[in-house]
C-alpha cells in the first residue's frame, strides 16, 4: 500500500538518511561517550583537587599547572568511570537510575568503551607525568586502578562495606592537588584525604537508600539493602561525627587562619543536625517519603563544596 504524498520507498529512506538525522545520531554518540565519563563525578573530584592546590601554594598556583592537573585529573576520572560502565553494564541495564546510560542503550559497544577508557587512562598519565610531575601521575593511575579493580570488580558486589573502602579512590584528588604544587606528600593532604574518606559513606548511603530497590534487584549488597533504614541512618550519623572532627584537625596540622576552622565548624554543625534529623525520621519507619534521604545527599554535596572552597580561600583571606 502506498500512502498519498509518499515520494520514496522505505528502503530508500533507510539507505539515505537525512543530514538532520545524521547530525542527531552524531550528537547522540558524542553525548554517550561523554556520559561514560560521568561528568558530575569529575566535577566533584576536581572540586577537591584545585582548592588543595591553592592551599599548597599559599596563594594562586600557576595557571598552566592548574590547567594540566585539571585536564589530567578529569581524563583519569573519566577513564575510571568508563571502565566501571563497561564492567557494570549488566546491572546498569536493570536499574532505574542507570538504564539510560550508553551501554544499556547500545549506543556504544563494550569494546569501543573499553578502548575509550584505556585511551583516556594513557593520555591522563602522560599529561600528568609530563606537565605536572611523576608522583601526581602515579597517584592518579593508582586511584584509577583501585577504583576499577578494587571497588568495581571486587568490593561492589561482595560486601556491604563496598563504598567505605571503595571510596578510597575518590580521596586521591586531595593528594594529587597537593603533590602537583609541592612534588611531595605531607600530613595536610592526608587530613583532607581522610575528610573525603569519612564523607563518602553518608553521601553514598543516602543515595543508596533512595535506590535500595534497584540495588536489591541486581544483588548489589549496599548497606541499605541488607540493613533497616534506622541502622543505616545510625551509621551515617557515626561517620558524620568522625568526618566533622577530622575536618577540624586541619586547623592545627596545617596552621590555617581563622577562616577555615570557622567555616568548617559551621558547615559541620549544620551537617550533623541534618544527619541526626534523618536518623530520627528513620527510627520509626522504612517509608522513604518520610526518611527523605535525598535531603542529606544534596546537603552532603553542598558541605564538601563549601568546605573545599574554604580550603582555597583560607590562604587568600586569612591573616
Amino acid at each position: 500500500m502506498t500512502y498519498v504524498g509518499e515520494s520514496r520507498s522505505l528502503s530508500e529512506e533507510t539507505a539515505a538518511p537525512s543530514p538532520t538525522s545524521g547530525a542527531a545520531r552524531l550528537r547522540d554518540v558524542v553525548s554517550a561517550y561523554v556520559g561514560l565519563t560521568k561528568p558530575r563525578v569529575i566535577e566533584l573530584l576536581l572540586l577537591t583537587t584545585v582548592p588543595v592546590m591553592f592551599f599548597a601554594q599559599r596563594g594562586v598556583p600557576p595557571l598552566g599547572l592548574v590547567a594540566a592537573t585539571v585536564l589530567g585529573g578529569a581524563l583519569s576520572a573519566g577513564s575510571a568511570s568508563a571502565y566501571n560502565c563497561v564492567y557494570d553494564r549488566d546491572i546498569d541495564e536493570q536499574m532505574r537510575r542507570t538504564h539510560r546510560r550508553a551501554l544499556p542503550r547500545h549506543v556504544v559497544t563494550p569494546a569501543a568503551a573499553l578502548v575509550f577508557a584505556t585511551v583516556l587512562a594513557v593520555v591522563s598519565t602522560v599529561v600528568l607525568a609530563v606537565w605536572v610531575n611523576p608522583l601526581s601521575a602515579a597517584l592518579s593511575l593508582g586511584a584509577n586502578a583501585f577504583y576499577v579493580f578494587g571497588y568495581t570488580m571486587v568490593l561492589k558486589r561482595r560486601t556491604t562495606q563496598n563504598i567505605v573502602w571503595g571510596g578510597l579512590a575518590g580521596c586521591f584528588p586531595a593528594l594529587i592537588g597537593w603533590t602537583a604544587v609541592t612534588g611531595e606528600l605531607a600530613w595536610t593532604p592526608v587530613v583532607l584525604f581522610l575528610v573525603v574518606f569519612f564523607w563518602t559513606p553518608p553521601h553514598t548511603w543516602a543515595l543508596a537508600l533512595r535506590y535500595r530497590e534497584d540495588y536489591a534487584n541486581v544483588d548489589v549488597p549496599m548497606l541499605p539493602v541488607v540493613r533497616p533504614a534506622r541502622e543505616v541512618a545510625g551509621q551515617v550519623v557515626a561517620y558524620s561525627w568522625v568526618m566533622v572532627a577530622t575536618s577540624l584537625v586541619l586547623w592545627p596540622v596545617a596552621g590555617t587562619s581563622w577562616v577555615y576552622p570557622t567555616v568548617a565548624a559551621v558547615l559541620g554543625a549544620v551537617f550533623l543536625v541534618e544527619a541526626h534529623r534523618m536518623w530520627g525520621r528513620a527510627r520509626g519507619t522504612e517509608d522513604l517519603s518520610v526518611i527523605q534521604p535525598m535531603r542529606l545527599f544534596h546537603h552532603s554535596n553542598l558541605y564538601l563544596s563549601l568546605l573545599f572552597v574554604a580550603v582555597a580561600l583560607d590562604p587568600l583571606l586569612g591573616f
